[in-house]
């Protein structure tokens, strides 16, 4: 079982940064790639990036150019680099512990407890 804890939500005005933390601890040894998600409230939860372990990443159009998905392979913690933020990015944000398999993100069974983003004047 992988535990995931997510930091650094908070307020901020459109057009401002944050940076998410995930940091992972337990059975990793499996896991290949790292994910975030985010949940508006009345949507689905989304998938806005992934990081495979060489370090390829992908992101959802929605935030490509704007977020970055990085990791620190030492102190096992992935970041998400939020820039020029806008209301839409308003959202629990969720990281897991996956796989990328067949250039698909298979996310895997082990959720944090989700950082509140919230992008308001």
């Amino acid at each position: 079982q992988v535990q995931l804890v997510e930091s650094g939500g908070g307020l901020v005005q459109p057009g401002g940064s944050l940076r998410l933390s995930c940091a992972a601890s337990g059975s990793i040894v499996n896991v290949n790639a790292m994910g975030w998600y985010r949940q508006a409230p009345g949507k689905q939860r989304e998938l806005v990036a992934t990081i495979v372990g060489g370090g390829s990443t992908n992101y959802a159009n929605s935030v490509k150019g704007r977020f970055t998905i990085s990791r620190d392979n030492a102190k096992n913690t992935v970041y998400l680099q939020m820039n020029s933020l806008k209301p839409d990015d308003t959202a629990v944000y969720y990281c897991n512990a996956g796989l990328y398999i067949s250039s698909s993100y298979l996310p895997g069974s082990s959720w944090g407890q989700g950082t509140q983003v919230t992008v308001s004047s």
